[in-house]
């Protein structure tokens, strides 16, 4: 997840969607991530508090600034190379269980009151951003303790 001043997807050069201020998250779902996953992203994502306030500490949600959300389906982040120079995706979900907590994902970040805006499931994109800081956020379900 990043924090952007802006961030647009387009596929075949054709505007897909687009944010101003807010978190373009790139998501990926793995075999083993169930709806338990989706909640613990959703309470996560609406609530983490890095955007700045009044003295340029991070304390601000999203929801706190009026920010958007940008959620795009990224399989790419389980490519595993440790094996050869071509990525294994086996520790990907497969795409009818990907795109179902993909959608839940995007679903409950809305049903909590934020803008939210979505990539293209399966499809090649083209995913533009300004990064604000640079902020970049790891999130993981499973490294929940």
């Amino acid at each position: 997840m990043q924090r952007v001043k802006s961030a647009a997807v387009r596929v075949a050069g054709q505007p897909v969607s687009s944010i101003g201020v807010g978190f373009l998250v790139l998501l990926g779902v793995g075999a083993g991530d169930d709806d338990g996953d989706v909640d613990y992203m959703v309470r996560k994502l609406s609530g983490l508090r890095i955007f700045s306030d009044e003295t340029g500490r991070m304390r601000r949600s999203p929801a706190e600034v009026g920010g958007e959300i940008l959620v795009v389906p990224q399989f790419t982040l389980y490519g595993d190379v440790r094996k050869g120079n071509r990525p294994s995706f086996q520790a990907a979900a497969p795409p009818d269980l990907g795109r179902r907590l993909y959608e839940s994902v995007a679903d409950g970040l809305a049903e909590k009151g934020l803008k939210v805006q979505r990539g293209c499931f399966r499809e090649m994109m083209e995913v533009e951003l300004v990064n604000d800081g640079p902020v970049t956020i790891l999130l993981d379900s499973r490294k929940l303790f």
